[in-house]
C-alpha cells in the first residue's frame, strides 16, 4: 500500500513508519509519527498496524508498545544472539525480591511503596531503588493521600528485560480461590 506525504514523492506508508522508528533516539508516540510523516495519526496507526504485520511474518524486528508509544526493536529469540554478537556481559539477574516486587509492581500498576509494602509485608525501599537503578521500573507520578507517596510503574526498559511488546503479553494470573481471596484482603482491606 502506498500513501502521499504531504511534498514527497509517494512511498509505502509502513516503510515511512519504519523509518522514522529506526532512527527515533527512543520510544515516540502515534501523534510524533504522524507530525513526522506529515500524515494524520489514523495513517499512522493504520501504517504501523502493517509493519506490524509484515514483522509478525519472520522479521528479525518487532514493534514494542508500553503507554501509548513505540518503539523498534529486534525480536526477543534473537537476543543472546546479539547480545554474543556485541560482545555484551550476560544480563544480570534480579534478586527473588526484585522479582517478588516486579510481579507486584506489573500487575497492580500503578502503586506505591506503601501498598508494596503492605502486600509483601516487608520494607521495599532497597528493592525498589534497585529496579529503578536497572531502569525496570519509574516514577509515574505521586499519591493523592497522606504525604503524597511515589507511585510506580513499569518502563519500556522492563518489556525489552524479558522480551515483551507489550504488557498484553503478560500472562494472566491464575491464582487458586484461596490465594486470590487472600491477596484481596491484603490490596483492598479498609
Amino acid at each position: 500500500m502506498t500513501e502521499s506525504t504531504g511534498n514527497q514523492e509517494s512511498h509505502p506508508l509502513d516503510a515511512i513508519i519504519e523509518s522514522l522508528l529506526f532512527v527515533a533516539p527512543g520510544p515516540v508516540t502515534l501523534a510524533q509519527i504522524a507530525a513526522g510523516a506529515d500524515i494524520s495519526p489514523e495513517q499512522a496507526d493504520k501504517g504501523v498496524a502493517l509493519l506490524k504485520e509484515r514483522y509478525a511474518a519472520g522479521s528479525g524486528l518487532s514493534i514494542q508498545e508500553h503507554r501509548g508509544k513505540l518503539q523498534l526493536t529486534t525480536r526477543p529469540v534473537f537476543g543472546a544472539m546479539i547480545e554474543k554478537f556485541l560482545g555484551l556481559q550476560a544480563t544480570s539477574r534480579l534478586s527473588r525480591a526484585a522479582l517478588e516486587t516486579l510481579a507486584i509492581i506489573v500487575y497492580k500498576q500503578p502503586v506505591t511503596r506503601p501498598q508494596l509494602d503492605d502486600i509483601r509485608g516487608v520494607n521495599s525501599d532497597g528493592v525498589i531503588k534497585s529496579l529503578l537503578s536497572k531502569g525496570l521500573i519509574e516514577e509515574t507520578g505521586r499519591g493523592e493521600g497522606p504525604g503524597r507517596p511515589i507511585i510506580y510503574g513499569t518502563t519500556s526498559d522492563f518489556l525489552q528485560y524479558f522480551g515483551l511488546n507489550s504488557l498484553d503479553e503478560l500472562p494472566e494470573l491464575d491464582l487458586g480461590e484461596q490465594q486470590a481471596e487472600e491477596i484481596r484482603e491484603k490490596v483492598f482491606k479498609d
